[in-house]
């Protein structure tokens, strides 16, 4: 085979199973879209070129497009099978450099790239079509991959079409597939619409192979990587087996307590001799350096931390957090936007927003930076070595110096300078022998 590789991705489907105003490709696993897991897969595998199928006035494919280089989108102008879905691509095939086509689904969020590569690879070991299959103990509703005696594609059979001996065959079509360039892929136009639907159908194209006496060959997946999502209940299916892959994926070098309590996204980056205990949620945009300890019940997004940072439980950060070497965040913290350096100490029961913290600093328990003045966000920058006593808050924009100390209880409304001692609290007044008259009042 050669000539450059296109992955043609149908994506035109309505999906009113999922009963939602998202597109269904659009729907996430592992905070990815769906087609977009599908377009990565694509890249991992090596097609040079990529073309989306969509529906009339679908305006999702703008910004997939700007996230995804080398990918184009046609418009399926109206719903008539998976061989017209095709067809309405020709553009991105017709030229004479393409010299294979895999056609995917949108829909099919877990296929990997080494799978889609097989595809691939069977037609550039010389199949004019390869046809991606998956065992079940369960065919009932699939079309059935019949194959003869040398193990060539003889037919692809809907279950409705099939004999009671072919409904035995337990070898099912997921409809991915790859056709080589020329004679078999102008073979489409051959594909009629004979059929109770009126629809032109992609398997038609092993019949018309059959009768031209092309190579038709069969590579296997599991079931898990070529299921459709249609409705919502198999989406969560979906979702679970995203997850169960991460997991088994970041316990080569990780250590998680309980793994089935743990949530990832799609570009979680989880470090070396990291241990994860229960209840966690990786958000989109986290990434964990080696030697990290993230308690339970914490919950991360667009969050960096270095190395042997230790964070939680009961703690968030969020909105572009990074956390360097060392640091420690206890319980009841939440982050947002917020730059602590190496060594610092953040205990419990605070919130530090739009805010830098220096080397070292310690942050005491209840304090808060009031970084919303209603209308926008100021920062507040707290210097290297620097303690804020419990009960603090410190008013946006406020710079607290090197080595400053703020009282326990202050709110701070002025910069500190290093090295500088702050209160900022009412004084205490005692009057001694008062309390017995005040309860005999209450």
């Amino acid at each position: 085979m050669g000539g450059r590789t296109l992955a043609i991705i149908l994506a035109a489907g309505q999906g009113t199973r999922m009963r939602s105003k998202l597109p269904k490709v659009m729907h996430p696993v592992g905070g990815l879209a769906m087609v977009e897991h599908v377009l990565a897969a694509a890249r991992e595998a090596g097609v040079d070129d990529t073309a989306l199928v969509v529906a009339p006035g679908a305006t999702w494919p703008d910004a997939v497009l700007a996230r995804n280089a080398g990918a184009s989108a046609f418009t399926q102008e109206a719903q008539n099978g998976t061989a017209d879905a095709v067809l309405a691509a020709r553009g991105a095939f017709e030229g004479p450099d393409v010299g294979a086509v895999v056609v995917l689904f949108g829909d099919n969020p877990l296929i990997t790239g080494g799978t889609i590569a097989r595809v691939l690879g069977a037609v550039a070991d010389g199949a004019d079509v390869a046809v991606l299959g998956f065992e079940t103990a369960e065919p009932y509703g699939y079309g059935r991959i019949l194959r003869d005696g040398d193990g060539q594609v003889v037919a692809i059979r809907e279950e409705k079409d099939a004999t009671d001996e072919e409904r035995l065959v337990t070898l099912c079509n997921s409809g991915v597939m790859a056709i080589r360039a020329g004679a078999p892929l102008q073979g489409l136009d051959e594909i009629g619409n004979d059929n109770a639907k009126g629809e032109f159908y992609l398997t038609d194209i092993v019949a018309i192979g059959r009768e031209n006496g092309w190579r038709m060959v069969c590579q296997e997946a599991d079931f898990a990587e070529v299921m459709g999502v249609n409705d919502r209940a198999q989406l969560a299916v979906a979702e679970a087996e995203f997850q169960r892959r991460a997991r088994a994926r970041v316990m080569e070098g990780a250590t998680l307590q309980a793994p089935e309590t743990v949530f990832f996204s799609y570009d979680t980056v989880i470090g070396d001799d990291v241990t994860i205990e229960p209840n966690v949620v990786f958000g989109l945009g986290v990434s964990v350096g080696d030697g990290c300890r993230v308690k339970a019940f914490t919950h991360l997004e667009n969050t960096r931390l270095e190395s042997d940072v230790m964070v939680g439980p009961f703690a968030r950060s969020r909105g572009g957090a990074s956390l360097a070497s060392g640091v420690r965040i206890g319980n009841f913290v939440e982050l947002k936007n917020a730059q602590l350096e190496a060594g610092a100490k953040v205990s419990h029961l605070t919130y530090l927003g739009d805010a830098s913290v220096g080397a070292g600093a310690n942050i005491g328990a209840g304090t808060i930076t009031c970084n919303y003045d209603g209308a926008n966000k100021h920062r507040t920058e707290i210097g290297a070595g620097a303690f804020i006593g419990s009960n603090s808050a410190l008013v946006a924009p406020v710079v607290i110096g090197d080595h400053a100390f703020v009282g326990s209880g202050s709110v701070i409304t002025d910069d500190v300078p290093a090295d500088a001692l702050a209160i900022a609290r009412g004084r205490q007044a005692t009057k001694p022998g008062r309390s017995p008259a005040k309860r005999e009042k209450a």
